[in-house]
């Protein structure tokens, strides 16, 4: 594990930085878009529209982190979730998702860190409550599924889209398009998370415990559904588990040094 660690510490720094990035924008456009000191929050009371802006903020932000070096180094999966999907799906070694899990929690807790010290009180205040995603008034149940499904429909694209060499170079643009539509039509259902790390970063300094247990099992288990999904309708044929591939940066999942292509798509692929 301690050769794994040296030899691949800078695809798992990179993704815990990617999501601590994350997390210090949810922070401050929360702080922006909600706080009721805010001029913006004032000029837009109509909660829809402020969850629209939230959502294309978030949504460009999951693009930039995706196309970033930091994403094309570390494949942006910026989730335990997707590393345990794309562990299912073989395409990722279990040494490496463990340390990938450990430094996507590392991250975002480090990141909304950041955000608190930056922000201050205004991080804390019950319209922004560190962006703590809590289940909505339909209550756990519905939160639940609806973690589900939006889960299982953004690992779905991602496998979709990495897989087609005409698709797989627009991979972050659909993930941050539905994140963004995520936040402003399924935020109100369940906070909207797909991320148990991003979840718990928000909880620990918000001493927020609500529904965890949702944030945790219903993500993993709508990507699983995805990835298993992917699996017996392709028999398993998936190129690899970066979302994104760029000539300069080294791929510790399929040893590719660039984008692939059809041809090494196929060759890539588990059988």
């Amino acid at each position: 594990m301690l050769d794994l660690l040296r030899a691949h510490w800078p695809e798992y720094l990179s993704d815990g930085a990617l999501l601590g990035l994350f997390m210090v924008s949810a922070l401050s456009f929360g702080v922006v878009l909600e706080h009721p000191r805010s001029r913006l929050r004032r000029a837009i009371p109509n909660g829809l529209a402020r969850r629209a802006l939230m959502g294309l903020a978030m949504g460009a932000t999951a693009v930039a982190l995706i196309y970033s070096p930091l994403g094309k180094r570390s494949g942006a999966h910026m989730n335990p979730a997707t590393t345990l999907a794309f562990l299912h799906l073989g395409k990722v070694e279990s040494g490496d998702a463990l340390f990938y899990v450990l430094a996507q929690f590392t991250g975002g807790l480090l990141g909304i860190g950041m955000g608190a010290l930056l922000w201050r009180s205004l991080a804390s205040a019950s319209e922004v409550r560190y962006v703590a995603t809590l289940p909505g008034r339909r209550g756990p149940g519905v939160a639940f599924l609806a973690e589900v499904a939006i889960s299982f429909l953004l690992m779905s694209v991602v496998l979709f889209a990495t897989n087609r060499p005409g698709l797989a170079p627009y991979t972050g643009l659909l993930a941050g398009a539905l994140v963004a539509t995520y936040v402003t039509f399924e935020a109100p259902l369940s906070g909207m998370s797909m991320n148990p790390a991003r979840t718990l970063a928000s909880a620990v300094p918000a001493r927020e415990g609500r529904g965890l247990w949702i944030y945790f099992a219903a993500p993993l288990l709508g990507m699983l559904l995805a990835a298993e999904a992917r699996a017996r309708v392709f028999e398993g044929r998936v190129a690899c588990a970066k979302l994104q591939h760029d000539d300069a940066y080294r791929c510790i999942f399929c040893g590719a040094g660039g984008p692939l292509d059809e041809s090494s798509m196929k060759s890539r692929a588990s059988p």
